[in-house]
């Protein structure tokens, strides 16, 4: 187990360093040179020369990368921070330690202030769609595989693959006619700011079904078609014979085999719940982590482009993980070397 977790650490580690290599050099090759798009539009040319000479742009791009590399660890001083350059980039945690991101040209402070807020906003929704969709989608899906061709199997087919062909757009547009123009009984943001008349709270509801509409269907449909197969083995069928009480069969049986597959598909919302609700951050106003991302690379914010990417690829590569160690608990047959 721990070999397994070393290697798998390291795998983890190898592609963390071949993705910061392939973000780097994609916003190194965007138009306009880093100088001028890290101090921004507004800054003169003096000041985008002076930087330009100060980070060394002249260089390889091998380089270039691995003095970056030298920021983001903490072994090199940041040299935008440099006071000779009179820019006014000055980081309260200093400038040199490690997860220095920079400074987001969008918003004039380091990445660090700006990110993990919006990360942490995110996270929050994405903890309470996720703790709605999975268990769900596991009653259903359950519910629908024991007994493939009934009514309640074809009503979750039919209405699984309904919901999962509606874009977040139509869904999150849908609501917002329904519950906030007609009956007026929901925000029709969630920026989260307490109003007088409107809770914290309720802002969550919309952007939380949004997901809980989208998501559950799919992730409903592959637990019920699991289900379905593994209640034709012939293991469930002995049990069957054999007199066992039928809760006993399922519960004992053929849950925890059911769940092998589907496993996957539940881990994979995660990263999805946490960088892949840019469409649902932006319709409500939420201040999250694909908001940001979104608006970043729209205003050519390079330094906050790259930090949320990288942190992106963090949380797939963990999840990955999380998945690989899960298997092993759930179906112990599974060994990993």
């Amino acid at each position: 187990m721990a070999v397994f977790i070393l290697k798998r650490l390291l795998m983890m580690a190898a592609t963390m360093i071949v993705a910061s290599f392939i973000v780097f050099s994609l916003m190194e090759f965007t138009p306009g040179n880093v100088a001028s798009k890290t101090l921004g539009p507004y800054a003169t040319q003096e000041q985008k020369d002076i930087l330009y000479d100060k980070l060394q742009l002249g260089d390889p791009l091998l380089e270039r990368y691995f003095r970056w590399v030298g920021v983001l660890s903490g072994v090199i001083e940041d040299p935008v921070q440099d006071p000779e350059l009179n820019l006014g980039f000055t980081d309260p945690r200093g400038d040199q330690y490690f997860g220095n991101f920079g400074w987001s040209a969008k918003y004039r402070v380091p990445v660090n202030d700006v990110m993990w807020g919006k990360l942490g906003n995110t996270l929050i929704l994405a903890g309470i769609a996720f703790a709605i969709i999975v268990p769900l989608s596991l009653v259903f899906g359950v519910l629908a595989g024991m007994r493939e061709g009934s009514i309640l199997d074809r009503t979750l087919s039919y209405t699984g693959i309904t919901l999962t062909s509606i874009p977040e757009f139509a869904s999150a547009v849908f609501l917002i006619a329904i519950l906030v123009l007609w009956l007026g009984l929901l925000p029709g943001t969630a920026n989260m700011q307490d109003f007088e008349q409107w809770s914290w709270a309720s802002q969550m509801v919309l952007p939380v079904a949004v997901l809980v509409i989208y998501d559950f269907g799919y992730v409903a449909r592959m637990v019920r078609g699991s289900m379905v197969e593994v209640m034709t083995r012939p293991y469930i069928r002995t049990a069957v014979l054999k007199g066992l009480p039928y809760r006993q069969v399922i519960l004992k049986h053929a849950l925890r085999n059911a769940l092998i597959a589907p496993f996957t598909v539940i881990l994979l919302q995660i990263p999805f719940l946490i960088t892949g609700v840019v469409v649902t951050e932006t319709i409500f106003g939420y201040p999250g982590f694909g908001r940001m991302l979104l608006e970043s690379a729209s205003f050519g914010d390079i330094t906050l482009v790259e930090a949320a990417t990288l942190v992106a690829v963090f949380i797939a590569v963990s999840t990955q993980l999380l998945g690989d160690i899960g298997y092993m608990y759930i179906n112990p047959r599974i060994r990993f070397t």
